[in-house]
């Protein structure tokens, strides 16, 4: 990333944001909210085992599709600078994304395979449409810009999240086997919202590379050459090779939280249908303040300064969330009044102040790192550290719940965030902002 890189206009910005807002659909009602809590406690249903086992293929079919992402994500990304054609990957991911969400109406009480199946595939379209969009970052603006424009993206996100959750909880009504015929829309819903909103994406935001490839040899053939390259490559970045390791715990964190908090609320907190749309609603609204303020934040203090505060503060959310049961038995024993639900919203929405904050910091950290002529490759090893992370983190999770219970294996969670503020001790921003800068001189 050149210092001379300009600054896009307003309207490619927001065209670039509105993916965010777009896919959110996806990443709340499908894996965070509703779906993922449907197939635990619906599709596999194992109440007798303590959901354990639904708990584990939940797990389990959401890091296949990572394990998808981790093996083609660097490859289509150096075939995406090689062809400049960012944008029509971008769009294939969404369309497979949007289908396989659809089919998901299809998924009724037993059909376990087929539900892992729709997951596998359309997280796996989700999860790489996120890189191939996160690649146009360091085309929107310097250096100095990217916190904040980064920051604008996951605060919409979090708006368009507020937006589509918001009317499917409204309209389909709590996750129980009673409900099914309401619920099991949650897909289609899911898929419509992302067809629409994503629309200005791809009408607003530019394709600014050019194609690189060399007569004779396929672009396929380049593509793997080029990769295998750039991993010789990539090890020249020092901080950014860091800080990817970094990420990759931190993510692993982060992608248990997002596949378990509802869950989690479900069957440890054992919430009501109230409760679980209040603290939906009242974390989307911090999680939304929370990526503005820290995306200012990020361009005064810093983005290192930035991601590494939220990581102290997961670690604190992290073991208050664990011990819920507990504080709440502590506070009755004093002859107050309180339930564990009450308890577990003021937690969560504290969280919430950090769940964008965290994923903005990082990607505005690797847009700094990040030589310009290579931006759609290291931003799928960015992309690749983030789904390597949650296969650690989801099969490390379905194992130990099925071993301890869900309620102790959150705990894994401060483990990785301990572990991702250790490593980013090792990075140096502007050591490594001035060698990406030195790229062309190369």
């Amino acid at each position: 990333m050149t210092m001379s890189q300009p600054r896009a206009d307003k309207k490619e910005i927001f065209g670039w944001a509105m993916f965010d807002f777009a896919n959110q659909a996806y990443t709340l009602l499908i894996i965070t909210v509703v779906f993922g809590d449907l197939f635990t406690r619906v599709i596999v249903g194992d109440a007798e085992n303590a959901y354990r086992l639904g708990n584990l293929l939940w797990s389990l079919s959401l890091a296949a599709g990572y394990l998808l992402v981790v093996l083609t994500a660097p490859f289509f990304g150096a075939v995406m600078d090689l062809t400049a054609r960012r944008k029509q990957f971008l769009f294939i991911s969404y369309l497979v994304t949007v289908f396989a969400t659809a089919l998901l109406y299809f998924v009724a009480p037993g059909y376990i395979l087929l539900g892992m199946l729709l997951i596998v595939i359309s997280n796996y379209a989700y999860s790489i449409g996120e890189s191939f969009i996160a690649s146009f970052l360091p085309d929107l603006g310097p250096p100095e810009d990217l916190g904040k424009i980064s920051g604008f993206g996951w605060a919409l996100g979090y708006v368009g999240g507020l937006v589509a959750t918001g009317l499917a909880l409204l309209f389909l009504g709590e996750v129980s086997l009673e409900n099914f015929e309401n619920v099991r829309w949650v897909g289609p819903f899911a898929a419509g919202f992302f067809l629409l909103a994503a629309i200005p994406t791809f009408l607003l935001l530019k394709e600014r590379g050019k194609a690189s490839h060399i007569s004779g040899i396929s672009i396929w053939q380049q593509g793997w050459q080029r990769l295998e390259g750039s991993l010789k490559h990539l090890r020249g970045y020092e901080d950014l090779s860091i800080f990817l390791l970094s990420a990759l715990f931190a993510m692993s964190g982060i992608y248990i939280i997002i596949a378990f908090t509802f869950i989690y609320g479900a069957q440890v907190v054992q919430w009501d249908e109230k409760m679980r749309v209040l603290t939906f609603i009242t974390v989307q609204v911090t999680a939304t303040l929370g990526a503005i303020f820290f995306g200012w934040a990020e361009d005064r203090r810093g983005s290192q300064f930035t991601y590494q505060f939220t990581l102290l503060f997961w670690i604190g959310a992290v073991l208050l969330i664990w011990q819920t049961p507990n504080i709440t038995d502590a506070i009755n024993s004093l002859g107050y009044q309180a339930e564990r639900q009450d308890i577990f919203l003021v937690v969560a929405v504290a969280a919430g102040l950090c769940l964008g904050a965290t994923q903005s910091a990082s990607r505005a950290i690797v847009g700094k790192l990040t030589p310009l002529p290579r931006a759609a490759e290291f931003f799928g090893f960015w992309g690749l550290s983030h789904k390597l992370a949650a296969i650690i983190g989801l099969v490390g999770v379905g194992l130990m719940q099925a071993l301890v219970g869900l309620q102790n294996a959150i705990l894994l969670c401060a483990v990785f965030f301990a572990l991702a503020f250790i490593v980013c001790l090792k990075v140096n921003l502007s050591r490594g902002q001035i060698k990406a800068g030195q790229y062309p001189k190369d």
